[in-house]
């Protein structure tokens, strides 16, 4: 099988818009709770922002990537429509922001014109595939899982129109020990091996009640990836708990099955799968990038060199994931004249440009200048409590005011980590695999609800040391700047940076932070 054996035409979409229309309408209109409505607009990949007054809307991007044309969409939609605001997401995705109803079914109806689909994007359906953002071109990776990733998510489509699905399915696609994309420790996680074969991990997640994944498989030949594929979805329609809402996740059949017979379970499906379903064997054929070096070379903070012999790519990290419209808009026009390069989405909220000669690759970093300064400013906060209906804590804001204190205080690069905060438990902003992580909440002081988020230490996603952080206890928003501060200074006095020091201290972060907590 390849994947033209299952790609759903991005087109045949279109037939179910009007459905989407029809429930925004009679939301806007004041006739559809946030509730009804959301059960419906999530699977379109769009909610209402809080207040109701306004929509988001995601644009699934398989593997974070965004061709020429791809992102030359995103430039026209803010200069045509106006859009003002954007966010790069922990699962890889381009959100778009404060749309108005019209807006936003010309851009959802658009965007597939370019195969960009948002159906899926959210509700109970299965999510982007995420994959290692520099897969195909980054030195020492295992190999390049791209192709596989990109395959697989042609694959999940066909399962949106599926009786059953668990409540979100998410899968990653890891090409090393980094383990950017979570795969030990999604719904559906392949982790390449050195010898070009994947070891599959199962039944994972973050959020609340969050596991990591269970090893269900090793060595197992990219070409079987879809038998896994298949045997989740009829696991979790065997064993899945579809009577209570908050529970129909795969994690949760770790405490149904325990992990033994979890194990068992998944592994006695996919005998099952393999034999009911023989033409699932995926054929791919990677495709070589069209591009060659010219002999310029390119040297900088945010330049890396691929490992093709003369091209380089840009990390670009806008503060909170959210990068300036225009200045999106102003990427894609300089890209266009750039053949073969490519945007990559990261888990971190942040993007790589790649497929760059040396002198394209100083103009894309002359352009977007206006990066992380240091590594703590590259730090995850979900878009938080100002837009989203979950959300509790503003974490954009909080991750805002952290980056002007550390700056006001001078600290060196490297004495502070990336840090990740989350505007709720459901961790958006990945703040359970964070040294350091908060999550939003309220904390009563003197009888008036006050902003207040959730300290979490030692967390690490790198694979091999993977653990949920530690829940110290809670500060006031108010304070976690100046707690990060002090912190910061007890790191530079030592001379030592952040790593370093964390390792030869342990458990000094939370004497500090013990002088914060309320």
């Amino acid at each position: 099988m390849t994947q033209q054996d299952f790609r759903i035409d991005p087109q045949s979409w279109k037939a179910d818009l009007p459905v989407f229309q029809e429930a925004t309408r009679r939301f806007y209109a004041g006739d559809a709770s946030v509730k009804e409505y959301k059960g419906i607009s999530g699977g379109f990949g769009s909610y209402a922002q809080k207040g109701g007054k306004a929509s988001m809307l995601r644009l699934r991007t398989p593997g974070g990537r965004l061709n020429r044309e791809k992102l030359a969409f995103v430039a026209r939609c803010v200069r045509q429509y106006g859009v003002d605001k954007l966010h790069f997401t922990t699962c890889q995705t381009i959100q778009l922001h404060d749309l108005q109803p019209d807006v936003l079914f010309a851009i959802m109806e658009e965007a597939l014109d370019v195969g960009i689909v948002t159906r899926g994007g959210g509700g109970d359906f299965p999510r982007n595939a995420m994959v290692s953002p520099l897969s195909g071109v980054e030195p020492g990776e295992y190999f390049d899982v791209m192709p596989w990733a990109e395959a697989a998510s042609e694959y999940l489509m066909t399962f949106i129109k599926a009786q059953k699905m668990p409540r979100k399915l998410k899968v990653g696609f890891s090409n090393g020990p980094a383990n950017l994309p979570h795969a030990t420790f999604r719904d559906l996680g392949f982790a390449a091996r050195p010898d070009g074969t994947f070891d599959v991990y199962s039944a994972g997640g973050l959020g609340i009640n969050p596991k990591l994944g269970l090893k269900v498989a090793e060595a197992v030949p990219p070409c079987e990836i879809l038998f896994h594929i298949r045997a989740m979805w009829e696991l979790f329609l065997a064993h899945g708990n579809y009577e209570n809402r908050a529970k129909a996740r795969t994690r949760y059949m770790q405490d149904t099955l325990g992990a033994e017979g979890y194990i068992a379970a998944y592994r006695e499906t996919l005998a099952k799968v393999k034999a009911e379903h023989p033409e699932l064997v995926l054929e791919v054929s990677p495709a070589p990038i069209p591009k060659t070096g010219d002999g310029s070379s390119a040297a900088g903070r945010r330049i890396l060199a691929q490992k093709q012999e003369g091209l380089y790519a840009v990390h670009y990290h806008p503060l909170g994931g959210c990068p300036a419209p225009e200045q999106m808009a102003a990427l894609s026009d300089l890209l266009s004249g750039m053949p073969g390069a490519e945007l990559r989405l990261a888990p971190d909220e942040s993007a790589y440009i790649v497929n760059l000669t040396g002198q394209e690759a100083m103009a894309v970093a002359e352009l977007t200048a206006d990066s992380a300064r240091d590594l703590f400013e590259t730090s995850v906060a979900c878009i938080g409590a100002s837009i989203c209906q979950q959300g509790v804590g503003d974490s954009q804001k909080l991750l805002r005011d952290c980056v002007e204190a550390v700056r006001a205080a001078h600290l060196k690069d490297g004495a502070l980590p990336q840090i990740h905060i989350s505007g709720c438990p459901s961790s958006c902003g990945t703040h359970q695999i964070g040294v350091i992580g908060f999550h939003g909440g309220v904390k009563v002081i003197d009888k008036a609800p006050t902003p207040a988020f959730t300290l979490h230490l030692y967390g690490s996603d790198r694979q091999g040391q993977e653990r949920f952080g530690k829940q110290v206890g809670m500060l006031l928003a108010r304070d976690i700047p100046s707690f990060l501060v002090r912190l910061g200074r007890t790191v530079e006095a030592s001379g030592l940076d952040f790593d370093a020091w964390c390792a030869a201290n342990p458990g000094a972060m939370e004497t500090i932070a013990a002088d914060f907590l309320v």
